[in-house]
């Protein structure tokens, strides 16, 4: 009877002993590790309990979330959570937690260690003194005194990462699109345009998540408008470098070194990088720390007896702060706002200042915060990734320097329930607007001036164009060229032979050279990919 009243918790991996002293030191946790635990096993076992945390080698897939039958939530003692399918969690209902912040300072030191491990030559040096050899002349280093440092991507990582290298009296200047003016002004760190960045850096260092825009981030183009004898750091994540370009310009002399931490392919194997003599490499240890592992493992383990045992909710993924009564109502608005939120950030391409909410009709009787963070979630998710969740999606929004309003109406013009959000940034504003058809499904029903009915869901192309003959025609023509097929097209004007939008879903994702060659058409002003 007494194990039947209790929450039986696997730990899947490795875990500090300090985290295992939290689970097991609560009465009415059961808790059973498996530190080396096979897919196959995990699958066989998963329906024996109510929680599971996971390190970042064990996968929690849709097979293995399907064939559970009591779980109710999944902890990553990390922040990535890229091994687990959230959305197969999220339609069982299971909640993702994760611990966003507990090893940023790892990860800034790690970095900085890199930086001047690189500078100085001190891997090679080690391996050349170890094997006997005095080379003193060989390993010509170069100071970090006085140098400028770009940082591209000034979150919490990146904001550690500039301090100490102030504390080194290096120059840090930095690059992130995403953030206020005032707010990079109070960590005391210049904003500049990444074209500066590159063109004045003596070191670039990568904090940035992973996502379509900052994939190659540092590609061809952008090594050749760097200076000659650049050094490169990055502990971020792999694929932001294009690894084969930097290959080309570490043999050429153009980037003096490198420091990687992270690869395009883990385990990086057979990688060529690691033929050359100007590459200092790590194995993705960035938050491989004493102090940060147990961190991260205490913070895990609290959070999931606090679920389990008192249903409070920290660090939640996919699940916002919500009364279950009133759930099934909001749910469709939580959906809506997110999808908002997403689309608004990745038409947007200025600095979010201000963030107006309207919420019109049925929607405005509700509580609507849990809308809004789930607004915030959307707008800050592509361009910061899975570190923002549902718990810190507000902070995270004001120390970027974001102020959020809200308002209320009981009418919504045309729709029975109507979110609509606007963004302003200096002296840009963009507005997107969507509405619930029915109970369940939404759209987007306003883009800026134009008025539109559309799906917000899947890879899609938002295209400003004058509204000329042939221009639509032109659009199809291009992709069909390409075999990249239309599964919808919605249009919207302001008037006739004025200007026009057209929003296109495709059944594939489309290269950048694919949007520029749209782009060159005539009568084509812009054209923005937006995926959700």
């Amino acid at each position: 009877m007494e194990e039947e009243k209790t929450c039986r918790v696997l730990v899947a991996g490795k875990l500090s002993s300090k985290g295992i002293e939290i689970l097991k030191g609560e009465e009415k946790i059961r808790c059973y590790v498996e530190a080396n635990i096979s897919p196959g096993e995990l699958r066989a076992t998963i329906r024996e309990y109510d929680g599971i945390i996971i390190r970042s080698k064990t996968t929690v897939s849709a097979d293995i979330i399907n064939a559970s039958e009591r779980l109710k939530v999944i902890g990553r003692a990390g922040i990535g959570v890229d091994n687990i399918d959230v959305q197969a969690a999220t339609r069982r209902g299971i909640l993702v937690m994760n611990t966003a912040r507990e090893n940023a300072v790892a990860a800034a030191e790690h970095t900085i260690a890199m930086m001047l491990a690189m500078s100085r030559n001190i891997p090679q040096a080690n391996t050349s003194t170890k094997s006997g050899k005095w080379e003193k002349g060989k390993f010509m280093g170069v100071e970090l005194y006085g140098k400028v440092l770009g940082i591209i991507g000034i979150g919490e990582i990146g904001s550690l990462v500039a301090e100490r290298a102030q504390g080194m009296k290096m120059d840090v200047i930095a690059y992130d699109p995403y953030i206020a003016p005032d707010a990079a002004a109070q960590k005391g760190i210049p904003l500049v345009s990444l074209d500066d960045l590159l063109s004045r850096s003596d070191f670039i260092s990568i904090h940035t998540p992973l996502t379509e825009e900052t994939g190659h981030l540092i590609d061809v183009e952008a090594f050749e408008r760097m200076k000659t004898g650049v050094m490169i750091i990055n502990c971020a994540r792999g694929g932001i470098v294009d690894e084969s370009a930097l290959l080309d310009v570490l043999r050429t002399g153009k980037v003096r070194g490198a420091a990687l931490d992270v690869f395009e392919h883990e385990a990086a194997g057979n990688n060529p990088l690691f033929d050359m003599n100007n590459v200092i490499c790590t194995p993705h240890i960035g938050a491989a720390t004493s102090e940060a592992q147990e961190n991260v493992a205490v913070a895990i383990a609290d959070q999931v007896v606090d679920f389990l045992i008192n249903k409070r909710i920290r660090n939640a993924v996919n699940i916002p702060i919500v009364n279950p009564d009133v759930l099934p109502v909001v749910q469709p608005y939580l959906d809506l706002g997110e999808k908002l939120g997403s689309f608004l950030t990745q038409l947007s391409d200025f600095a979010i200042e201000e963030l107006s909410i309207e919420y019109k009709g049925t929607v405005a009787e509700y509580e609507v915060s849990p809308i809004t963070v789930s607004i915030l979630r959307g707008l800050l998710t592509p361009y910061m990734g899975e570190v923002v969740n549902f718990v810190n999606a507000s902070i995270i929004a004001r120390d970027r320097g974001i102020t959020v309003r809200e308002s209320k109406s009981s009418s919504s013009e045309d729709f029975a329930s109507m979110v609509a959000i606007t963004a302003v940034g200096g002296e840009e504003r963009n507005v997107v607007a969507g509405a619930l058809f029915g109970t369940k499904d939404f759209r987007i029903v306003q883009i800026n001036d134009f008025l539109i009915e559309a799906v917000p869901r899947g890879n899609m192309l938002l295209i400003h164009n004058d509204d000329r003959p042939g221009v639509i025609g032109n659009i199809g023509t291009a992709l069909g060229n390409r075999n990249i097929n239309i599964a919808t097209m919605q249009f919207s004007r302001d008037r006739m032979g004025g200007n026009a939008i057209s929003l296109l879903h495709l059944d594939s994702v489309i290269s950048k050279e694919v949007i520029e060659e749209l782009s060159r058409l005539s009568n084509v002003v812009s054209v923005k990919h937006i995926e959700l």
